[in-house]
């Protein structure tokens, strides 16, 4: 092709040799000359090195001279990431050896590398390839590099943010929700990381603002190192320490931004930090670059993270101050969701535990423990409940429940369903009517509900398991609700889940409760249970009731013992539903404290009762209690000749307290009235109620018995959980 069609300026004047620039050029047309070529390259945008073979620089554009801040000259020469003789460039020590990997195989790579000039971490992603002559001898290497900065960092910070919402406020606990803002720190770009807390957010309290105190005061609640058990640390765990307001974390608070600082002997001289330990620290770690970030959540400061480095060599660079503080933001909130929640759980808790029994009533008909659990891994607390409701006749009432839901709501529903069975119990209600009367209230309590309230959840669904034991005749009538069945374990060892009508929910409504009649013999355990006990996620329910069966079965335990053993095997360290468990074990009343005599329908037998009565007393070492029961025994058995028919019996129990009791056939209910100054009679009553503690009517399926109880000396309460 000739010079002209190579598009040169034309050919040559005649007898005049072609000019040098162009001698023997045979380029296509439209290809620009070895001048244009060296301008495009010189004037390229993109930073290009070329390194011969010698592996030194020799040639360089003034973009690669501007990226490291040097003139082209003074880089020429150099070798790979040198920026002087025999200093290299913060961050280029790899840049040498890939150059001659490059030269040796002679196939390209890519090489990333972190720069730091210019006190700035600047990230550059290079194309290293061969340079091949016309034999395609090797006989160097270029260096394309393209400055990605910001799309690294915007990848990193992406990065860690996704880690952070997956891993920061996993639980509602505070301290636990500091640690995991300190360990993913420490994982991803800090060495040394702490979060201190006001105390009151640990207590779930709102927070006092920091602006005007002296001396603000944390509680240190997290750190992690990179050393492992954070040698850098003054503070341990869990102590109270203050930061001075003019000091650098207490301008940074009381501004409420996060703040970059380097440590150096200067700054610490300047006053870095008030307290000589911290000083001191900072020196002997050689601590030289630090985040402090406060914990801001809805306009409020929670408390503080600082973020350290002494093993990374290059300092925080202002992408890492935008990243921690939106890791500090966002452990920040999720910190004082957990401080809500224990609030709000502390506030349950307090409620739950006000309306549960904390004293065993007096009553001799079982010997009773309990224990009462709040989950510790779930929503809230839930609405689970026990009682021991004395009874007349010396019986008494064992009562377990479970209402749906958790929070304040579950335990105000809580009291109000306890309050209400232990109304119904005062009347003394058969446990299947009891429990009927009971899933009507709670159906009324449903209805009284707004529809659209978020706050006001339905309470259908609750459980409930109702026992009545009579210590006389060794029975125990039982029906529920939806609750699991209990566990009997006799006095021979075994144990056996009690066979119960199946009962619906309360709340349900429609269907009927039926009760099961036990014979327990005297010294027999029954455990009456939640289902929180049994029902956990990750273990088989029949498993954990052949577990129960096998920890009741042990001989020669306490209630206290076994209670303890129970609740220690089979709940989880992180329970996530309430667990209630209520152990009895009966008792039986012996000649001792039991006398009865079957009466005629004639009144000639009141005098015959009163001296029996009194007998008995006196057997008993009663003195002081004859001439008031004397009275009692006269006017009960008048009143069941007159207005109720046979068969007619007297009982007289000494329990907890003296009762005597008057059974008739007749179910016409006897009523309390004032007799005016000339009425012969409606004075019996009122003369029982004015002698006695208390007296009352039950009634059953053959007749009723009204009973009246005198106080005996020495019957105490005790602790039950």
């Amino acid at each position: 092709m000739s010079t002209h069609e190579a598009g040169d300026a034309g050919p040559a004047p005649d007898g005049d040799e072609p000019t040098s620039a162009n001698a023997g050029d045979q380029r296509p047309a439209g290809v620009p000359s070895d001048d244009v070529r060296c301008r495009i390259l010189e004037q390229l945008p993109v930073p290009v090195a070329y390194f011969g073979r010698d592996q030194l620089l020799a040639v360089v554009n003034a973009a690669a001279a501007g990226a490291v801040g040097r003139s082209e000259a003074s880089l020429l020469g150099l070798l790979p990431g040198e920026v002087e003789p025999g200093l290299v460039l913060e961050g280029g020590e790899g840049l040498a050896e890939a150059v001659a990997r490059v030269m040796n195989t002679g196939e390209g790579e890519p090489y990333e590398t972190h720069l730091v000039v210019q006190d700035a971490e600047h990230i550059w992603q290079a194309a290293l390839s061969p340079v091949r002559d016309a034999a395609g001898e090797v006989q160097g290497v270029s260096v394309v590099t393209l400055d990605t900065t910001e799309q690294f960092w915007a990848r990193r910070r992406l990065a860690v943010l996704t880690k952070a919402s997956m891993r920061i406020g996993s639980t509602l606990d505070v301290g636990r929700t500091a640690e995991e803002l300190a360990e993913l720190a420490v994982e991803d770009f800090a060495d040394f990381v702490t979060v201190d807390l006001l105390s009151e957010v640990l207590t779930g309290d709102e927070a006092r603002s920091v602006l005007h105190r002296e001396k603000i005061t944390f509680r240190r609640v997290a750190q992690r190192s990179v050393l492992g058990d954070s040698p850098e640390s003054v503070v341990p765990l869990g102590e109270l320490h203050d930061y001075d307001r003019e000091s650098v974390v207490g301008r940074a608070l009381t501004r409420g931004e996060p703040s970059r600082c380097s440590v150096d002997e200067e700054s610490l001289l300047r006053g870095w930090t008030e307290d000589p330990a911290r000083a001191q620290s900072l020196r002997d770690n050689k601590i030289h670059s630090v985040l402090v970030v406060p914990l801001r959540a809805r306009g409020v400061i929670l408390g503080t993270a600082l973020f350290c480095r002494h093993r990374t060599p290059g300092a925080f660079v202002t992408a890492d101050l935008q990243l921690a503080a939106e890791l500090g933001s966002r452990a920040a909130v999720c910190i004082d969701n957990a401080r809500r929640y224990t609030r709000e759980r502390a506030t349950a808790l307090a409620l739950q535990r006000s309306l549960l029994p904390r004293r065993a009533a007096r009553q001799q008909g079982v010997e009773v423990t309990a224990r009462y659990l709040p989950n510790t891994d779930g929503p809230g607390i839930g609405g689970d409940w026990f009682d021991v409701i004395p009874l007349s006749g010396a019986r008494v009432a064992l009562v377990v429940g479970d209402v749906v839901g958790h929070g304040l709501h579950a335990s105000a529903t809580m009291g109000r369903l306890r309050t209400a069975v232990r109304t119904l119990a005062d009347v003394d209600l058969a446990p299947e009517e009891l429990l009927t009367q009971l899933d009507d209230l709670v159906m009324t309590l449903d209805r009284e509900q707004p529809p659209d309230s978020a706050e006001s959840a339905t309470v259908a669904g609750a459980t409930c398991l109702y026992a009545v034991y009579d210590p006389v005749t060794g029975r125990c009538t039982m029906a529920r609700a939806g609750h699991p069945e209990p566990m009997l374990a006799r006095p021979d060892g075994s144990v056996e889940q009690l066979a119960l009508p199946a009962g619906p929910p309360l709340g349900v409504g429609g269907l009927p409760f039926e009760a099961a009649d036990f014979e327990l013999a005297e010294g027999s355990r029954l455990a009456l249970f939640t289902d929180g006990l049994t029902e956990t996620a990750g273990r088989d329910t029949d498993a954990a009731l052949a577990e129960l069966r096998g920890l009741l079965g042990h001989p020669a335990q306490s209630l206290e013992e076994t209670c303890d053993t129970v609740m220690d095997a089979m709940v989880q360290e992180q329970s996530n539903d309430d667990v209630a468990l209520l152990l009895a074990r009966t008792c039986r009343l012996d000649a001792g404290h039991y006398a009865s005599w079957d009466l005629v329908a004639d009144p000639a037998v009141v005098s015959n009762a009163r001296k029996r009565a009194s007998a008995q007393l006196l057997a008993w070492g009663l003195d002081d209690a004859v001439f008031t029961t004397e009275l009692v025994v006269s006017e009960l058995v008048t009143n069941a000749i007159r207005y109720g028919g046979e068969p007619i019996q007297l009982r007289l129990i000494r329990g907890t307290a003296l009762i005597c009791e008057v059974v008739d056939g007749s179910s016409t209910a006897p009523h309390l009235r004032r007799a005016r100054i000339f009425d012969e009679g409606g004075r019996g009553l009122l003369l029982v109620a004015g002698l006695t503690e208390r007296w009352g009517t039950r009634y059953t399926a053959t007749g009723k018995t009204i009973w009246a109880e005198q106080p005996l000396p020495g019957a105490e309460e005790a602790d039950l959980v």
